[in-house]
């Protein structure tokens, strides 16, 4: 189980005055268009984790000045990444055709407006489709103000020809809905199924919606793009321009000398006996160091989502591993694993924390590079990762894979031995205390609650593998002090490594049926409490991805919730729900593409992947503030690498404790902050990647945590 952190703190860039950072809204070109919430000083790194937190993609002033006030003006004032053709750089990948974007459908004559969100990549022909009309009431936006004409329509944007002619459902009668600031109508879609690129048409006010798109294969190139973004995140890997895209070439970093592949300890800098080879892995966020926990976290998550809809994974995502006969979201767990496997000391321990310089581009870093000692949460966690993976690998079919298979079985055997052999060895990172100031950043450790979840996770693992009743016995002895069971039917996102992990069991041949029955009826239970299901059935949010707590990480939490409901029909929890629970797993998919109080799209630069307003710059060493190649798309060379999930809307926000006149000479009132703050929670965002002291990293920043989180639902709904 993955534990709350708190916050990425270090001076990472120095804060340089800038403008406002401001949401891009354009056209779509032809060519391709732990038991509970974090709180204010904690984010969600890890797979599983918990809280996640957000923000307000802030336009920096009113957007309706100077435009129609049912478009709301232009908010692209940062710049429009649209103009030209997109970034240059070429992203690469396949393009926003083959996804499902508008592709080469005509621009309407028809204003856009903000006021009609949509999910701007699409939807599947036989989902639900609800567009939300938005009249903002509180927030940043409250000035702007728009009530939907009588009469809807859904045009064919290649034909011109309405689909479909509806009036609009106020939801909960003209009530404004607090977590939002909105009042909110809906306008139900859903009947038209037939493939084709479309927008919604307020007939009154000749204002419309982005285009989108709806077909079977609407997603699969955004799910291309959430899992290359991984490929950016491998520490060591040559960043060739054919796998990159030009934009985003870059040498292997972290290869020089002192660093990975001579990595000593941090506790004896200077005695060249403790050196290790420990390259590899993934860049955790947007800083650089690589967390054991949370690594092996998102290794299990990759091999789930694989596992829970295989038809959803190609081996054609253009990392150097494609075309190898393996899908390619199994080539990245490998590369994962492959690190992991070099952290393993030969008694079975597991080392806890590579500390990784920084720089931008990544190969520009030539600091040294330092290791923790093993702990027992490293060691748990990463058997976990080892048993998963070698059931995987080894059921592929592939002689070679066989052998590696075995290579994993021996790892996570050896690991579970050392740790069931050393039940408290613990290790803060970047803890005072602990003497390991400035090794990481976040902190990974957790309680024993925790390693007492990681050990119950990675004995489903282990049982499913070797079959030996010591693991099931295990199991069956500790499954109730889960927090699903041991809190009365806790069903909640902030610990789905643990609640995945117990339905997982019940799927796993020769699992205790007395067991399976308890964790069954406990999760149906859960779900069907007064902040899921009930939730849903109620229409407690106007924008339909209803959340209890927004929190730092909120896109992440927002995720897990919407794999909470999909994991009903996964695990055949209640068969009953099976139509409920998808539409109410989607739902929360529109909601990260663009059906949120912001129009936006929480992942980075995919104009020419089918968005046409979300992130432009988000919180990351490489993309760094007043970088001229990479900070924001539509005004540097090329902006981010396309793909990256950021934090999302987080209340919780606040600049530097050092602020208004401690920060070094640094300006606290550099650029408008009202977003994030002062905001409805989810309106709390806002597109920028400042650093300290305006320490944007809680609202933006990404996290493969968050990735693959995101990754998880969204593989649910391709094909």
């Amino acid at each position: 189980m993955q534990r709350l952190t708190p916050c990425h703190s270090a001076l990472i860039t120095l804060l340089t005055a800038c403008a406002a950072s401001v949401a891009c809204h354009s056209d779509k070109s032809s060519a391709g268009a732990g038991g509970g919430p974090a709180t204010a000083g904690n984010s969600a790194n890890a797979a599983g984790s918990g809280a996640a937190a957000g923000g307000n993609p802030a336009t920096g002033g009113n957007p309706a000045t100077g435009g129609n006030p049912a478009t709301g003006g232009n908010p692209a004032a940062g710049g429009n990444p649209a103009a030209g053709g997109g970034p240059a750089g070429a992203n690469a990948g396949t393009s926003a055709s083959e996804g499902g974007s508008a592709g080469a459908a005509p621009i309407p004559a028809v204003p856009l407006s903000k006021f009609i969100v949509v999910d701007q990549f699409g939807y599947l022909p036989d989902s639900e489709k609800i567009a939300v009309v938005r009249d903002p009431q509180t927030g940043f936006d409250a000035a702007d103000t728009f009530t939907p004409g009588a009469s809807y329509e859904l045009i064919d944007a290649r034909t011109g020809k309405a689909a479909l002619s509806a009036a609009v459902t106020a939801w909960n009668a003209g009530a404004t809905d607090a977590s939002s600031g909105d009042r909110a109508w809906w306008f139900d879609f859903s009947k038209v199924g037939q493939p084709g690129t479309y927008y919604v048409l307020d007939t009154e006010h000749n204002v419309r919606s982005d285009l989108f798109e709806i077909s079977a294969s609407v997603y699969r190139d955004v799910l291309k793009q959430a899992v290359r973004s991984f490929f950016y995140q491998r520490v060591g890997q040559a960043k060739d321009a054919k796998w990159a895209g030009a934009g985003w070439a870059d040498s292997a970093s972290h290869v020089g000398p002192g660093q990975d592949h001579e990595c000593r300890a941090f506790s004896a800098k200077t005695d060249a006996t403790s050196a290790k080879d420990l390259w590899g892995g993934w860049y955790d966020a947007g800083d650089f160091n690589k967390y054991t926990n949370w690594t092996a976290g998102y290794v299990v998550s990759l091999l789930h989502a694989y596992l829970e809809n295989k038809a959803a994974w190609g081996d054609d995502y253009q990392i150097p591993e494609s075309g190898n006969g393996v899908p390619d979201v199994l080539d990245e767990a490998k590369w994962g694993l492959d690190y992991l496997t070099r952290l393993q000391n030969s008694d079975g321990s597991v080392l806890s924390i590579v500390g990784e310089a920084s720089g931008s581009p990544p190969s520009a870093a030539k600091d040294p590079s330092y290791y923790g000692p093993a702990s027992t949460s490293a060691t748990l966690s990463t058997a976990g990762a080892y048993a998963l993976g070698s059931i995987v690998f080894g059921s592929l079919g592939k002689a070679e894979l066989s052998t590696y298979a075995s290579e994993l079985q021996s790892h996570a055997l050896k690991a579970w031995t050392w740790a069931a052999a050393n039940p408290g060895v613990i290790f803060k990172n970047n803890d005072s205390a602990s003497g390991s100031n400035g090794l990481g950043s976040g902190q990974q450790e957790t309680d024993d609650y925790g390693r007492s979840m990681m050990k119950l996770e990675s004995s489903v693992y282990l049982y499913q593998l070797t079959k030996d009743d010591q693991y099931r016995s295990f199991f069956d002895a500790n499954y109730q002090s889960a927090h699903l069971i041991a809190n009365g039917n806790y069903a909640a996102p902030w610990e789905p490594s643990t609640q995945l992990a117990l339905l997982y069991y019940t799927t796993v041949e020769g699992a205790t049926e007395s067991a399976k029955s308890v964790i069954l009826k406990s999760y149906a239970a859960g779900m069907n409490s007064n902040d899921n299901f009930k939730a849903h059935e109620g229409s407690r949010d106007p924008y339909l991805a209803y959340m209890k707590d927004y929190t730092w990480g909120s896109n992440s939490t927002k995720s897990n919730q919407g794999s909470m409901f999909y994991d009903m029909l996964t695990f055949r929890v209640d068969t009953s729900k099976d139509v409920d629970s998808r539409r109410a797993a989607e739902r929360y998919i529109h909601y990260l593409h663009g059906v949120n109080p912001l129009g936006f799209v929480y992942l980075s630069n995919m104009l020419d992947h089918g968005a046409t307003s979300g992130v432009t710059t988000f919180f990351h060493t490489w993309f760094s503030h007043g970088s001229a190649l990479w900070e924001k798309a539509g005004v540097s060379k090329y902006g981010p690498a396309p793909g990256f999930l950021t934090g999302g809307p987080n209340p919780s926000y606040s600049v530097d404790g050092c602020c208004p006149s401690g920060c070094s000479g640094l300006s606290c009132d550099s650029e408008p902050l009202s977003p994030p703050l002062g905001q409805p929670a989810q309106k709390s965002y806002k597109d920028f990647n400042s650093s300290w002291p305006l320490d944007s990293w809680s609202v933006t920043e990404n996290s493969c945590g968050y990735q693959v989180a995101y990754i998880r639902l969204l593989s649910k709904f391709v094909k």
